[in-house]
């Protein structure tokens, strides 16, 4: 057995790197949950600072470290403080003046515009255009991060064509994103085992992961930053429009009644939280058969731009039901960047340089 002399924080630590944060595949020390770790004798001393986590979690983590460490030769006794993280003081006093949950929002430094491109169902093609139009601001010119807050399925990573697990910038002591065709991005995709690992998370975890995904990335310097938010109006979307200003949202629909329904709910849900609606897009707008050109409107037609009208929104454009659009998504290839020159690659562009305009970029 090696002697007790050799415990050292640093042996402490090393140890704390094998606990890892439960359902994603980082550990305690990259997170910098750990903090002040003491040795004296056999005793090992540290706190564990937690956020919003549920009291399950916080308990799985807490017994799960101190295995960890007893299991270091030489420990005989482990006390675990469990920390609250501290927020500004003047921050704690403003909450206690106002009830306003809004009145806390702050721009992220260093990114110019957010927007977020939202549906108000699923399977209406929402990341799809996400990334899309991100890819498409990069080849604009522009500086661009995507993030997907899709919790629970997420698909940046797929789309994106993008494996592996982010490193760490030790220096921020963040998250440093993954990149691809020129667009920074991160997903909880990227942090978990595999890929059909089942996210089995409360409300406050996925808020806490969208916080940290705004918050705890080196983002850099954007021009534009893509959040892909789940369908719905939960918890993702409170926790987005709580903590930063968006500068616009997108929303998504397709043209049949039931998913316009939907597409209100989420431009009503955007105008209560004084969120922009940039306008709408319409995708699987129509068929065009690719060996006689007939058109033909499967899912009716006419619907985005009446809700436009009706809601006082501008019209984006509307987007094709294609073939390459969907093969390209599977493959990890973007169509606007396999195939820039295509008339489905122009629609991105054009709704894209629609965002440039409207922008701060």
């Amino acid at each position: 057995m090696a002697d007790q002399a050799t415990l050292t924080p640093e042996r402490v630590t090393e140890a704390l790197k094998s606990v890892i944060y439960p359902g994603l595949s980082r550990d305690l020390i990259s997170f910098a949950m750990v903090k002040s770790i003491q040795v004296q004798g056999s005793h090992v001393e540290f706190g564990i600072e937690f956020s919003n986590e549920p009291p399950d979690v916080r308990a799985t983590i807490i017994q799960a470290a101190e295995a960890a460490v007893r299991d270091l030769p030489g420990v005989q006794e482990v006390t675990i403080h469990s920390l609250q993280r501290q927020v500004n003081a003047t921050k704690n006093i403003k909450k206690m003046e106002s009830q306003n949950p809004f009145d806390h929002q702050r721009r992220l430094e260093g990114i110019k515009n957010i927007i977020a491109v939202a549906s108000g169902k699923g399977g209406v093609g929402k990341s799809t255009v996400a990334v899309n139009l991100a890819v498409a601001l990069a080849q604009l010119g522009k500086r661009v991060g995507l993030m997907d807050s899709d919790i629970y399925g997420p698909s940046i990573p797929l789309m994106m064509g993008v494996t592996g697990v982010p490193e760490t910038d030790t220096e921020q002591n963040k998250l440093k994103p993954m990149e691809q065709y020129g667009v920074k991005m991160i997903s909880i995709g990227f942090l978990i085992p595999s890929t059909d690992s089942p996210i089995i998370w409360r409300g406050l975890m996925v808020m806490k992961a969208v916080e940290q995904f705004l918050n705890d990335v080196s983002w850099g310097e954007l021009d534009f930053l893509v959040i892909d938010l789940p369908p719905g109006t939960g918890d993702a979307q409170l926790t987005l429009v709580q903590k930063v200003p968006l500068d616009g949202a997108v929303i998504v629909t397709t043209p049949q009644d039931v998913a316009l329904i939907d597409a209100r709910k989420g431009l009503k849900m955007f105008e209560k939280v004084n969120a922009p609606v940039v306008g709408i897009i319409e995708n699987m707008a129509t068929y065009i058969c690719p060996n006689c050109g007939h058109e033909e409107h499967i899912f009716g037609s006419g619907g985005g731009q009446k809700t436009c009208e009706e809601y006082g929104v501008p019209y984006l454009g509307s987007i094709p039901i294609n073939l390459d659009i969907r093969v390209g998504g599977d493959a990890g290839k973007p169509i606007v960047a396999a195939q820039p020159d295509s008339p489905a690659a122009g629609i991105f562009r054009n709704i894209a340089q629609k965002l440039i305009e409207r922008g701060h970029a």
